[in-house]
C-alpha cells in the first residue's frame, strides 16, 4: 500500500500535521509505553476509533469503540448529532471513554482490552446540550465529570460544567453546574480535559472558537475553582489556525507534549503534535513562546519516548480481500447486515438498499453509504465496479461526501443503464439531488470511476466503460463539498434503491486504489 502523508521524517524529526486525516477533537492516553487516542465521530458508525503509536508521530487505526449507536433513530443519517468530542483515561486495570451527545447525554463504554471487543455504553447524565466530556477521579475518593454546553441544544455557550459521578464510572451523583464562567475572556470555551498535578487541577480548553480561537490553561488548588487563566498557545506568525482542542501526555523519559486539531475546511479536523514546555506552572505550548503563550510548530525534533515505531500509514486502498470491513471504513448511519458481503471472489458487494423510509431517497438520508476519511491533501481515488446486476430504479457509485456532495453512478431504468453525474445543495432546509445523465451504455459489468483533487482544492471526475478511455465529466469540475456538519469531506461508495418494493439488486466493486499526487 503507498504511504500517502508523510509526517515521520526518518532523520529524528517530523512535520505537522502527525496525521492528515478528519481525527476531530482527539484525546491521547499512555498506558506503559503505548499511546491510545480517540476522537469524535458524529454519526459515522462504527464510532469512537482506536489508533495507537509508540512514538506520538506514526499512528495506526487499530479498532472502534462502538459499533453502532443504539438510538433507533440513528438508522437513518442523524447529521452532525451522535458522538461530539470523547475524552480516554486509564483507571484501575480498565480503559474508559467518555463523550457527550448533544441530544441525549453524556456516555461512558469501558474495557480492559482496548484491541478487543468494548462494552456496551451506559448513560452517565441524560440531558440535552451536555457535550465534551473528561472525567477525573480524585486522590480523595470522589470521581467529576466536567464537560462544555452546546448552544444549539441548551441555549448557551462559554461556560464548563461539572458534576459528580460514582467511583464505578457508570451515574452521575450530583446535580450538574456551572464551573466557569468564559463570557469576558474566554468566550466559546469548550472542549475540556482536566488533569491533576503537583497540587493543582488544570483544565486544557480550547475558547475562541474553531477556526480562529486559542488553547486556555485554567488551575485552581480546588476542582470546584475558582480558577486562573493563561492562554498557552495561538496560531501566531503560523499558518496553524485554531490551534484547538486536544491532550497532554507525557513520555517516559519526562517529556510533554500536546496533541491537537487544525481545521482545514473540506479536509476537517487534522491532527498537529506540539512540544510542551512548563513555566512558573503553566504548560507553554509550541515554539517562540513569549510569556507562556507559544505558536505551533511545523518541524520538530521527534518525542523522546524511548521507543522505535515503524514508519506506518493510514490506508485509504482495498482491494477487498478480508474477510471483514477495512477499518477505514464507516457507514453513514447505524449498518443493517444485509447491507453487503464480501464476495469469495474478493469483491465487496453492496445490496441496493432504501434504509431511508423514502419514496425517493437522496444519499444524505441512506444509511449504506460506507465512507472513507480522506488522508492526504492531493490524490486520485479510482473504483471498479461491476453494476449488471442492478435492478430498476437502483443505481451504485463513488461519492465526495461532504456538507454538500456529488457523485458518478450506474443507474438502471428498465433496461437502460446510464452514467449519471450528481449534486446535492440546500433548498429551504432541505437536501436536495440534480442528476444529469452523462451517458448511456449498453454494459455494466466493467466501469471505473475516477475523482481527482487538486490544489485550489479543485475536483475533477472521469468515467471508463470496458475498454474504452476515461471520459471527463466536465460538470463536476467546480464541485467543492461544504463542511458545515463538522465533519470533513470523505470518499464513499454505495448501492441505492429509489424505491420501497423489496426487490434488491446489487454492485460488486472490485476495489479502491487511492495515490497521492502533487498539488
Amino acid at each position: 500500500m503507498e504511504r500517502l502523508w508523510k509526517s515521520d521524517l526518518n532523520d529524528g524529526t517530523f512535520q505537522n500535521p502527525v496525521l492528515f486525516a478528519d481525527y476531530s477533537d482527539p484525546d491521547v492516553i499512555r498506558v506503559g509505553d503505548i499511546y491510545y487516542m480517540t476522537a469524535s465521530s458524529f454519526n459515522y458508525v462504527p464510532g469512537l476509533p482506536i489508533l495507537t503509536s509508540k512514538d506520538l508521530v506514526n499512528w495506526k487505526l487499530v479498532n472502534y469503540a462502538i459499533d453502532r449507536i443504539d438510538y433507533e433513530n440513528y438508522n437513518v443519517p442523524q447529521h452532525a448529532k451522535g458522538v461530539w468530542a470523547p475524552a480516554i483515561r486509564y483507571h484501575e486495570g480498565a480503559f474508559y471513554i467518555y463523550y457527550g451527545m448533544p441530544d441525549e447525554g453524556i456516555f461512558m463504554v469501558k474495557t480492559t482490552d482496548p484491541l478487543g471487543k468494548w462494552e456496551k455504553p451506559v448513560l452517565v447524565l441524560e440531558g440535552k446540550g451536555l457535550i465534551d466530556s473528561c472525567p477525573i477521579w480524585d486522590e480523595d475518593g470522589r470521581a467529576y465529570v466536567i464537560h462544555g454546553y452546546a448552544k444549539s441544544r441548551i441555549g448557551f455557550k462559554s461556560f464548563l460544567g461539572i458534576f459528580e459521578m460514582s467511583w464505578d464510572g457508570t451515574k452521575a451523583i450530583s446535580e450538574d453546574h456551572i464551573l466557569y464562567d468564559g463570557l469576558k475572556t474566554q468566550h466559546t470555551i469548550e472542549g475540556p480535559k482536566i488533569y491533576k498535578r503537583d497540587g493543582f487541577y488544570y483544565i486544557l480548553a480550547p475558547a475562541g472558537g474553531v477556526k480562529t480561537g486559542w488553547q486556555t490553561a485554567l488551575r485552581s488548588k480546588n476542582i470546584h475553582g475558582p480558577y486562573e487563566e493563561m492562554v498557552v498557545l495561538r496560531q501566531g506568525n503560523t499558518e496553524i489556525n485554531g490551534p484547538h482542542q486536544g491532550a497532554l501526555v507525557d513520555t517516559t523519559s519526562g517529556e510533554e507534549w500536546f496533541v491537537h486539531f487544525q481545521d482545514r475546511g473540506l479536509y476537517g479536523r487534522i491532527t498537529h503534535l506540539q512540544p510542551v514546555t512548563w513555566i512558573d506552572g503553566w504548560p507553554a505550548m509550541g515554539c517562540n513562546i513569549k510569556g507562556y503563550c507559544g505558536e505551533p510548530v511545523i518541524n520538530w525534533k521527534k518525542p523522546d519516548t524511548g521507543c522505535e515505531e515503524e514508519s506506518c500509514y493510514l490506508e485509504a486502498s482495498d482491494d477487498f480481500i478480508s474477510e471483514t470491513l477495512n477499518l477505514m471504513w464507516q457507514w453513514l448511519g447505524n449498518a443493517g447486515e444485509d447491507f453487503y458481503s464480501l464476495t469469495k471472489k474478493e469483491q465487496l458487494r453492496l445490496y441496493s438498499k432504501n434504509p431511508s423510509g423514502r419514496e425517493k431517497p437522496t444519499i444524505w438520508e441512506c444509511s449504506n453509504v460506507l465512507t472513507q476519511k480522506l488522508v492526504c491533501p492531493y490524490f486520485e481515488a479510482e473504483c471498479l465496479l461491476d453494476a449488471g446486476a442492478l435492478m430498476h430504479n437502483e443505481k451504485a457509485g463513488m461519492v465526495m461526501m461532504g456538507g454538500d456532495y456529488a457523485y458518478l453512478a450506474v443507474k438502471k431504468e428498465e433496461d437502460e443503464y446510464r452514467i449519471v453525474y450528481t449534486v446535492s445543495h440546500d433548498e429551504k432546509g432541505t437536501k436536495v439531488e440534480e442528476e444529469q445523465v452523462i451517458a448511456k451504455i449498453c454494459d455494466a459489468s466493467c466501469v471505473k470511476f475516477l475523482i481527482k483533487m487538486q490544489e485550489g482544492p479543485s475536483f475533477q471526475m472521469y468515467y471508463q466503460v470496458g475498454s474504452e478511455g476515461w471520459t471527463e465529466v466536465k460538470e463536476a469540475q467546480a464541485f467543492v463539498p461544504s463542511d458545515h456538519t463538522w465533519v470533513g469531506a470523505k470518499l464513499g461508495l454505495f448501492a441505492i434503491a429509489e424505491t420501497q418494493d423489496n426487490t434488491c439488486g446489487y454492485a460488486d466493486f472490485s476495489y479502491i486504489h487511492v495515490k497521492a499526487i502533487e498539488k
